[in-house]
């Protein structure tokens, strides 16, 4: 068996397309249209990355005269572990990939429902728009609930997709031979695009108290224009938060299959335990948040409950943790 028919073969017992193969490569559809064509041969540094993608040997590849794989890397699964092929990596991948842009949205809508009502109701109290207070709640609620509304329906529909895939981050995983390293690659690749959004989140996070500090520099505590720096600030941590959360969940993808960071064995093994801490935590915020906010009707402050509420629980797992260790 050729070259050419071994890619081939290769290729259609992993259920993949040349496209999907390609970009496994990090070549185009057409060298490899080429290769299995026999019109063309790859080099050496590509010869190797497939024998890893297809975890054969080089010597399977490249000698004609050698017509059953060689299949390289299988070796002794440990008890407990769930195998991880090639094609639900490159799947798992994608799929994060692809959902990572709507989770962002949905989580930048949340932060983003109570401007039309704080915009209204500044505009209301400060003689900008004529009418009513009830009109202007009730517009503002709307607005607020319908983008609420919309960021579940997202994330609901993304839960709904990425199912499946919910073995990957709870149980320890054994991926077959090839993966890790088009993993890695993958994530090296990353690097820069999730260091520059994280960079770039952060800093509008930080920033963005700024245009309140101006307002009440240049026009006082009841000017209209202090009253306008609140949606302002929100507006730009919606922005710095969709990049945070965009490219942390590309690089989660990473981490999961390559069981590093939050998705090592030991950090599982913790979740296990004790995962039921983050479930309460959260649902008491989440009533704190409502309770407070539809009470006093104050939307312009009732926001600083979730960073303080992050670093707090950041906190309070350090310390389970520490007891833990204990």
């Amino acid at each position: 068996m050729i070259f050419a028919d071994k890619i081939i073969d290769l290729r259609k017992k992993n259920g993949w397309s040349q496209e999907e193969l390609a970009e496994l490569l990090d070549v185009s559809r057409q060298s490899i249209s080429k290769w299995e064509g026999a019109q063309s041969i790859p080099d050496m540094n590509r010869i190797i990355k497939m024998s890893e993608i297809f975890g054969v040997s080089t010597d399977y590849l490249l000698k004609d005269e050698i017509d059953a794989p060689e299949y390289v890397g299988e070796g002794v699964e440990e008890p407990g572990l769930r195998s991880v092929s090639m094609e639900e990596a490159t799947e798992f991948l994608s799929v994060k990939k692809n959902v990572s842009g709507r989770v962002a949205l949905g989580v930048m809508m949340c932060i983003l429902s109570p401007v039309l009502l704080l915009l209204l109701g500044a505009a209301q109290e400060y003689g900008k728009i004529q009418t009513t207070e009830n009109v202007v709640g009730g517009i503002g609620m709307t607005a607020l609930l319908a983008l609420v509304g919309g960021a579940v329906a997202i994330f609901i529909r993304v839960g709904q997709r990425t199912e499946k895939f919910e073995y990957l981050e709870k149980e320890n995983i054994d991926t077959v031979y090839g993966v890790k390293g088009l993993v890695s690659e993958k994530k090296e690749q990353f690097r820069d695009i999730y260091s520059r959004g994280i960079t770039i989140g952060i800093v509008l996070c930080v920033i963005s108290v700024i245009p309140m500090f101006v307002s009440l520099v240049f026009f006082g505590e009841e000017d209209f224009a202090v009253s306008l720096s609140i949606p302002v600030i929100l507006c730009m941590v919606a922005v710095g938060v969709f990049l945070i959360v965009r490219v942390s969940i590309v690089q989660g993808s990473f981490q999961i299959l390559l069981e590093e960071g939050d998705y090592s064995r030991d950090e599982k093994a913790f979740q296990k335990k004790n995962g039921w801490i983050g479930g309460v935590y959260w649902l008491c915020i989440v009533a704190v948040f409502l309770l407070y906010s539809f009470s006093t009707g104050r939307w312009d402050r009732s926001w600083i409950i979730w960073p303080v509420a992050g670093v707090a629980f950041a906190a309070l797992m350090a310390i389970v943790r520490t007891v833990k260790k204990r």
